[in-house]
Order: C-alpha cells, then sequence, then structure tokens
C-alpha cells in the first residue's frame, strides 16, 4: 500500500474525530455560556431587590427625619420618592421581565404590599403632623407595629433572595456538569485522535520511512556538510521515498555545479582584486623602477600559469629591450626591433596557436615546426606604444587553470596605461623644472637641489661652492642682432656649462642672462679653477647667428663656498655679491668672495 493510501485513510479518520471534537467543545462552550446567563440573571435580580428594599427604607428615614427636625427638605424628599413608585404590578413586571419566577415574584408582591402599607402610615404620620398632632405622627412612624410591619416587608423581600439563589445555584450546577460532560467527550475525541496518528507515523517510520531514511542519513549529513563525493544509494521505491534519493541526487549535481561556480567565482575575485591592488600601487607609481617592480611583483600572481617579460621602446634605439621577467621566460630574446612583433604591427593582441592558427612572431626562439602557445598584448595609451606584454606557457604546470585572455588584456590596458602616466609625469615635471630654452634646470629646481645638496654637504663636513656667472653686456645682442641672436648666445652658454659638470642638474639658468653652478664637495679653490675654465670656455665661442658674426662672448662669474666665505644658507647670495663685485671691477674676470667677518677674525 503506498504511503498516499495510509495517509488519506488516516486523515479522514482524523477530520472525522476532529469534527466530533469540535462539536462536543462547541455543545460545552453553550453549556458555559448559560451558567454565565443564569449568573448574569441572579445579578440583574440582586440589583432589583436592593433597590426595593432601598426604597422602603428611603421612604421611612424621610418620614422619620421630617418629624425628627421639622425641615421641610425631607418631606419634599419623600414625596419625591413615593411619587416615582408605580405601582405593584408594574414593579413586580420588570422583576419578571428580568428573570424572576412565578413563585418569587409572589413572595415579593408581598414584600412590596408590605411597603405600600408603610407607604399609606408613613402618609397619614406626615398628615397628623400637618394638623399639628405631633404625638399621633410619633407614634405612627416609631410604633411597634410599624416596626413589625417593616420586619415582614423585610423578611418577604429575604424570602425572594432566597428561593432566586437556590433557583440560581441549580441553575449553574446543571450548566457546569453539562460543560464538564462535553469537555471530557472532547477530551476523549482529541486522545483518540492523537492515539491514531501516533499508530500511523509508527507504521510509516517502522515500514516504510526509517529504513530508507537510515541509509539516506550519511548521506544527507555529507551533503550538509557539503562533501559531494558520495555517491546517493539507488532506491527503487515507486513513492516518497523515492522522490527523496532522487532530490538527494539532484541536490548533489547541483551541489558540485555550485561548488564549480563558487571556486570559479572565487578565483575570478581574487583576480580582480589583485588587478585592482595592482592598478592602484601603479598609479602612485613616481618612477619607472617602481613601476618594474610593481609589474614584477603581481603579474605571476595574476597569470600563475604564465611565464613572462615586460619590453619597453627605446625611441633613440627604435628596439624593444626587456625590462624585467617572471617564472623565467626562455622562448622570446630580450631585444628585438618593433618589426618582429606582430602584435605591435598591428596593435592588436597576438596568439600563435589556440583556437584560430596564426603566424608566429619572430622574436621568438623556436625550432623548425614548433608552434608556441604564446601570447603578445601591447602596451599601448592615447594612440602611442609604449612597450610589450608577452606571456608562454609554464612547461613545469598542467593542473593550474588557465588565465582567462580578459584578464591579460586588463594588465595590458592598465600597464599601458601607467607607462603613459609616468611618461607624462615626467614631461610635465620638465616643464615646470626645466628651462625651455636653455635645457637646463630653473629656479624652481634650484630651490629644491639646493635645499638637499646643503643638508648632504653638512652631513659629510664637505664645503660646498656656488658659481654664479653672467654674460657681459648681454643686452648688445639683443639690440644689434635681435632676440633670437640673443636667444642663441644663452643656448650656447648654457651648453658650455652643462657640459662642464658631470651632473646636468647641478647647472641652473637663473635668471636672463644669470647662470648659476652648484658644486656639492669643492673647495673655493678648485670652484675658482673651475670657473675660469668655464669663462674661458665661453670666451672661446665663435657664434654665427643667420650668417652673422655675433662676436666675442663674454662672461663675469662671482664664487662663494661654504662655510669657508659664508653660512650655507648665504651661499646664493654671497655668490651673487661676488659677481656684482666682478662687474664693478671690469667684467670679463671671475670673483671670490671674501671671508666673512666673524670667520675672519676667528
Amino acid at each position: 500500500m503506498r504511503l498516499a493510501t495510509i495517509t488519506n485513510w488516516a486523515y479522514g479518520a482524523t477530520v472525522v474525530l476532529t469534527v466530533a471534537s469540535g462539536a462536543t467543545m462547541i455543545l460545552a462552550s453553550n453549556a458555559q455560556d448559560r451558567e454565565r446567563a443564569s449568573v448574569e440573571q441572579r445579578y440583574r435580580l440582586d440589583q432589583a431587590t436592593e433597590r426595593l428594599e432601598g426604597e422602603i427604607f428611603a421612604l421611612t428615614d424621610h418620614a422619620r427625619q421630617y418629624l425628627q427636625t421639622g425641615d421641610p427638605t425631607y418631606r419634599i424628599l419623600h414625596q419625591r420618592d413615593a411619587a416615582m413608585l408605580g405601582s405593584v404590578e408594574a414593579r413586580i413586571r420588570r422583576l419578571g421581565d428580568a428573570g424572576a419566577g412565578p413563585g418569587e415574584l409572589a413572595a415579593l408582591a408581598g414584600a412590596m404590599r408590605w411597603a405600600d402599607t408603610l407607604l399609606d402610615e408613613q402618609r397619614e404620620a406626615l398628615a397628623a403632623h400637618a394638623r399639628g398632632d405631633e404625638s399621633r405622627a410619633r407614634a405612627i412612624l416609631f410604633g411597634a407595629e410599624y416596626e413589625r410591619e417593616m420586619d415582614r416587608a423585610k423578611g418577604m423581600v429575604e424570602r425572594f433572595q432566597y428561593q432566586l439563589d437556590q433557583r440560581t445555584e441549580g441553575q449553574v450546577a446543571a450548566a457546569t456538569r453539562a460543560a464538564s460532560l462535553w469537555k471530557t467527550i472532547s477530551e476523549i475525541a482529541l486522545a483518540i485522535t492523537g492515539v491514531l496518528f501516533l499508530c500511523v507515523l509508527f507504521f510509516i517510520f517502522r515500514q516504510r520511512v526509517l529504513k530508507p531514511v537510515v541509509r539516506l542519513s550519511d548521506v544527507v549529513n555529507r551533503l550538509a556538510a557539503q562533501d559531494y563525493t558520495i555517491p546517493p544509494p539507488y532506491l527503487g521505491h515507486i513513492d516518497e521515498i523515492g522522490d527523496m534519493a532522487q532530490a538527494i541526487r539532484v541536490f548533489r549535481e547541483n551541489g558540485l555545479a555550485r561548488q564549480r561556480l563558487e571556486e570559479e567565482r572565487d578565483a575570478d575575485r581574487r583576480l580582480r582584486d589583485l588587478l585592482s591592488r595592482m592598478t592602484q600601487r601603479m598609479q602612485g607609481c613616481d618612477t619607472l623602477h617602481d613601476l618594474k617592480e610593481i609589474v614584477r611583483r603581481f603579474v605571476p600572481e595574476i597569470a600563475s600559469d604564465l611565464a613572462g617579460r615586460l619590453y619597453l621602446l627605446d625611441s633613440s634605439r627604435n628596439a624593444i629591450v626587456a625590462s624585467c621577467d617572471w617564472l623565467s621566460p626562455s622562448q622570446s630574446q630580450d631585444e628585438f626591433p618593433p618589426t618582429s612583433c606582430w602584435a605591435l604591427r598591428r596593435g592588436l593582441p597576438h596568439r600563435p596557436a589556440g583556437q584560430s592558427v596564426d603566424v608566429p612572431c619572430g622574436h621568438l626562439d623556436l625550432a623548425v615546426g614548433q608552434l608556441a602557445d604564446t601570447v603578445c598584448l601591447p602596451l599601448t595609451a592615447h594612440g602611442e606604444i609604449f612597450g610589450l606584454l608577452y606571456f608562454e606557457p609554464r612547461p613545469d604546470l598542467e593542473d593550474v587553470a588557465a588565465t582567462p585572455d580578459t584578464y591579460l588584456t586588463i594588465l595590458a590596458e592598465n600597464i599601458g596605461l601607467a607607462l603613459a602616466n609616468l611618461r607624462l609625469r615626467d614631461q610635465l615635471r620638465a616643464m615646470a623644472m626645466d628651462d625651455a630654452l636653455t635645457g637646463l634646470s630653473n629656479r624652481r629646481q634650484l630651490d629644491a637641489t639646493l635645499e638637499h645638496a646643503i643638508a648632504l654637504a653638512e652631513r659629510n663636513g664637505q664645503p660646498i661652492s656656488c658659481v654664479m656667472l653672467d654674460v657681459d653686456h648681454f643686452k648688445r645682442f639683443n639690440d644689434s642682432f635681435g632676440h633670437d641672436a640673443g636667444d642663441a648666445v644663452l643656448r650656447e652658454v648654457g651648453s658650455v656649462l652643462r657640459g662642464a659638470v658631470r651632473e646636468k642638474e647641478l647647472v641652473f639658468r637663473y635668471g636672463g642672462e644669470e647662470f648659476l653652478l652648484l658644486l656639492p664637495g669643492v673647495d673655493a679653490e678648485h670652484a675658482t679653477a673651475r670657473a675660469e675654465e668655464i669663462r674661458t670656455r665661453i670666451a672661446g665661442l665663435r657664434l654665427v647667428h643667420e650668417g652673422t658674426a655675433l662676436g666675442d662672448v663674454r662672461a663675469s662669474a662671482g664664487i662663494a663656498t661654504a662655510p669657508a666665505h659664508c653660512s650655507a644658507d648665504r651661499l646664493v647670495q654671497t655668490a651673487d655679491a661676488a659677481l656684482l663685485r666682478a662687474k664693478t671691477q671690469g667684467r670679463d674676470r671671475a670673483v671670490v668672495a671674501a671671508a666673512s667677518k666673524v670667520r675672519s677674525a676667528a
């Protein structure tokens, strides 16, 4: 028998028992409603009885207070309360409407008649008082007969209440018994329903569920622990257990697929994080050396299955030169012309093997007939080629997943943009720090270089000299031959100065026709010799501009050395003062600054 058939029979029996239990609950609820109705009726009748008893004694009190005090207010209150009383039949009818029985109403009617008798005696006593017969009035209201009549009325009211209590208690007891009976029947029906349900559960779990579930439990536990290697057992039941086994097989297959997708997603996220970090680091690079270190550190992590090399374009030699490599590439040359690479020719990624056969690049060292699965990615930005990113497979790896071509392309794009940014930054720095006319460093660069050079000289305990040089009568070249000729003179003088020092960063165009040389580690004597040599070279210049000889070029120089002549922070000013002395002494000479007074005294 199928589980569905057993379940349907059990469901039908459960529904029948549930309906029976619900009906008994409804009957029990009705009995409880009758019990509550009896209690509410008793409460209403008690209130009516209390009002009646209160009326009897209230009228007596008002009449007696009037006789005692003579206050007309009590007489008015007595008349008002008496007027509000209806007939005995009307008052009994109200109590009958409230639920009082005939016997109870008969007892209460006697009490009302005695109350009316008392009311007549009260009126007679008030009339006697009004006639001035005070003794008669008092005899009526305070006499023994009046008290006996009040006791009779009170006794009849108490009898009514006793009868009412007896009837109400009987009704409540009957309703309680009925409610208890129906409740017991309902509980029995619910108990039978529970026993039937437990029996069905026992049969299902013992015969058709427990054994297969025990076989499936280990599979489910291991699948819950995301261990999808265990094969699920095959169950031939054509029922829910068989469907469960089939569902477990489907769940295992979906789990394996989801596990593969999660691994791919985690690998993809890791690659994206590495690419993002690499791009951020490259954006913060200040030098090409920093960029090479970043590429050599991050690219093997991103493309761990590929060895590679970063090539940069050497424009002066028109060659592609290896800048750095990782994981020991061996199939590409260290240097080759740009025309040897099809990626650089076409400006597109080039892969000679793979899904489509293509021509191998000329810079690959391949045996005859060998076709390597290499990847060449041009490094371009803003339509300009900066180099090449080269990859080749690693022969020592077989099980490592291949890096998607998309990430290799993103790598090349980011590196190309970083190279373009570095070049643009260098160009902007050169424009900001170099003099456009002479190619020498400008005064802005002097401020940064001078501070560093002075600090280095003081730390090493070495002197530092400064030569300030000015072209004599420079205005003559502009006035006689034009400003282009004057610019030509300045360019040649700058060339002489650049050739006089080992590092061109130590030669500056100070302003106009003035130039400045920094000589770290050089004392005053050698600085003077260097200035004389430069002045002699300038005097030997024979310049021709547009076919016209410009004549002799002469220069004056001022030399200052720290700490021999001045403090380090006054080095340029002291050299400028020495230059001024050279000009006042006749120009075309080199003058050394005088030592400070404090140092001379020492």
